[in-house]
């Protein structure tokens, strides 16, 4: 379970990222990322849409869907592929891999940090001629609270 103190650290490193970096952190992508720190599953866009138009107006899908890329674009956020559904990132946005254990019974996801590519897969990448940018990785399974 996520802590109110955590949440508060978190959004204001974010905050205080966008001003440093002098990018606009408009109320839409305060809202949303405030929306996915406060969960503690993965939320798809359409769960934050009805979540906000819980505290203010109903936002329109476009401005939402805008402030996930906005999220994801600067690090704050990871979209957990097979779900469609978007996490705030552990690690203060400083990785370029992300990968989840993600459990299929109660939809916990915990992100874990592997900083650099195993040397297999690297390999593989090096000989394909392929340049890399960044890389996710999502292992299911059943977490420990679920397999009794």
């Amino acid at each position: 379970m996520k802590h109110k103190t955590d949440n508060k650290r978190f959004l204001k490193k974010v905050e205080t990222y966008c001003k440093e970096k002098g990018v606009r952190y408009t109320k839409p992508r305060r809202m949303t990322l405030e929306i996915i720190a406060a969960s503690e599953r993965p939320l798809g866009a359409y769960k934050i849409i009805e979540e906000m138009g819980k505290v203010t107006h109903k936002p329109k899908p476009t401005t939402v869907y805008r402030a996930i890329d906005f999220l994801q674009r600067h690090g704050f956020i990871h979209k957990i592929e097979s779900l469609n559904a978007f996490v705030v990132c552990d690690a203060n946005h400083a990785h370029e891999g992300s990968q989840f254990i993600v459990c299929n019974e109660c939809g916990l996801v915990k992100e874990v940090h592997i900083c650099e590519l195993p040397d297999d897969l690297q390999k593989q990448v090096d000989a394909a001629g392929f340049k890399m940018d960044r890389w996710n990785t999502e292992i299911h399974g059943v977490c420990q609270n679920c397999q009794f």
